[in-house]
């Protein structure tokens, strides 16, 4: 039998890992198919510049993608610690995207990561290349079915419900869920967009630290400035028009969850979009709320047109009341909500403001973005100078100021600040579901996530909650210690000395290339 706190700490526990470990997914993502291209164009051109931007960001990747792999097994042990009657309820179709994904993760990433750290000096530099491709590349694959299974959550597809249970009938369904063509390049997007910042904040600081310096390096720090910049303001592209993509279905498939990340409490035809909102959003009925608006703006994100109607909260409610009812199971397991009357409003202020935090963050990333290909392009014509006078100052240049190296290293939270806003908005917006109903799909598959925790005492929840909060935050004591080093140790620290003379009989056992 559950209560409330029981739920509570459980949804707690998850929250707290899973934001952590995907801190490191998205940067691992982006920057291992970034370390890729430069060693391409390494490999190409035989241009050292290119390998030691290999070098320094790949011992980067190395270090943020071993964290990510330590953090990301604990995800699959809570499934079956505090979630496990969520477990039984989608095993059926969970197990063939998690088979792929553990397949993909732990043989192809793992293998080729392991001939391409221990490869320098020793395969042809073009099976090396090969070999850092198949890494990037899988990781992404591997992304692709984790998020086919959060897809699945979002949107049930692919199945027949079968005593109680959905039992998988189409694996290339699940894998083809329109919401999961729509959510995959919006999360490839966003990573690159974490990766990109990341290049232009320690790239920013390595110009600005040496500015005065004749640094042997400094075009490495340049072209990785440019190539963030660069990377930076295309992914935001990508980010508003698949964004768009997904908003659109969300419409469809979850109406809920879009009216509460507007506060739009009644049904508006047309329906203005909500810029900001002044006062307290928590209540369903938004009486005391005024917001600026852009008239029409949100019947067209929703039906691509001025003048269509989009449902509020209250009316949604009697909707989802009439579908899915308007109390939970009396079910013994269910404890003190056995019975109880089913909010089927998600928390207003996270939806609500978690949106805006996603669009806003990511429009400041984009923004540095900007920025960093304005400061990592040389001086050209006067004309342009003097048409772009009050910039001209900053073009082809690190300013002087004890700004700059705050703001570049600051711009490195932005895309992680929305991403993370993101995915809190899409998990926190389905509520009170775990499994969200297909509006149009078949009746039963769907699961309250009061009804998927698992059947242990508070104590219990508690012990993991502190002893996984804490052994996460030494992990992230030590993962920013070991990049902080690297960063500043910059390309020396990276590059291996010369050979030294030696006897050419002699051999040499394995060697680390880092």
């Amino acid at each position: 039998m559950i209560v409330v706190e029981v739920l509570e700490l459980a949804r707690w526990q998850f929250g707290i890992t899973t934001v952590y470990h995907f801190l490191m997914v998205p940067l691992t993502i982006g920057l291992s198919v970034l370390v890729a291209g430069m060693q391409t164009a390494w490999v190409r051109t035989g241009n050292q510049r290119y390998l030691k931007m290999t070098k320094f960001w790949g011992k980067l990747l190395l270090v943020n993608f071993a964290m990510g792999v330590v953090t990301g097994i604990v995800q699959e042990f809570q499934f079956g610690m505090t979630w496990s009657a969520y477990s039984r309820f989608v095993g059926d179709v969970f197990g063939a995207p998690l088979a792929m994904e553990g397949i993909v993760a732990f043989f192809v990433e793992s293998t080729f990561l392991g001939l391409w750290i221990f490869g320098w000096d020793r395969l042809p530099k073009r099976v090396h290349l090969a070999c850092a491709w198949a890494f990037s590349l899988a990781t992404v694959a591997s992304a692709y079915f984790i998020l086919a299974a959060n897809s699945w959550m979002q949107h049930p597809v692919g199945v027949e419900f079968v005593d109680g249970r959905p039992r998988m009938n189409s694996i290339w369904a699940v894998l083809t869920n329109n919401t999961a063509l729509a959510a995959i390049p919006h999360t490839v997007a966003g990573a690159f967009s974490v990766a990109a910042a990341f290049l232009v904040g320690i790239a920013g600081w390595h110009l600005w630290r040496g500015r005065r310096e004749a640094d042997e390096h400094r075009a490495v720090w340049r072209s990785s400035l440019r190539l963030g910049g660069l990377v930076g303001v295309v992914a935001f592209v990508a980010l508003v028009v698949t964004g768009d993509l997904q908003g659109k279905l969300m419409f469809e498939q979850q109406p809920m969850k879009m009216a509460s990340a507007e506060a739009l409490c009644h049904t508006e035809q047309p329906a203005s979009f909500s810029v900001l909102a002044v006062g307290d959003v928590a209540d369903a009925d938004c009486e005391d709320v005024k917001t600026f608006t852009v008239p029409a703006l949100l019947s067209f994100l929703a039906h691509n047109d001025f003048s269509t109607e989009v449902r509020g909260i209250e009316d949604l409610v009697g909707e989802y009341q009439a579908r899915y009812g308007t109390n939970y199971p009396d079910d013994p397991a269910l404890g003190e909500l056995a019975g109880k009357p089913i909010d089927y409003v998600p928390s207003l202020p996270i939806t609500y403001w978690g949106f805006r935090i996603m669009i806003g963050f990511g429009a400041l990333s984009a923004g540095a973005g900007v920025l960093a290909l304005w400061a990592s392009t040389s001086p050209d014509r006067r004309s342009r100078r003097r048409r772009f006078a009050p910039l001209a100052r900053f073009r082809g240049r690190i300013p002087d100021t004890k700004w700059f190296p705050r703001m570049v290293l600051l711009g490195i939270a932005t895309p992680f600040v929305a991403n993370t806003a993101g995915w809190i908005f899409t998990e926190m917006g389905r509520q009170p579901f775990v499994v969200v109903p297909n509006p149009t799909g078949i009746d039963g598959v769907w699961m309250f996530t009061a009804q998927a925790v698992s059947t242990i005492s508070a104590g219990e929840v508690w012990a993991s909650l502190i002893s996984l909060t804490a052994i996460y935050a030494a992990l992230g004591i030590v993962e920013i210690f070991l990049i902080r080093k690297y960063v500043r140790g910059g390309i020396e620290g990276v590059m291996p000395p010369p050979p030294p003379d030696k006897d050419p009989d002699d051999t040499d056992a394995l060697a680390f290339a880092y």
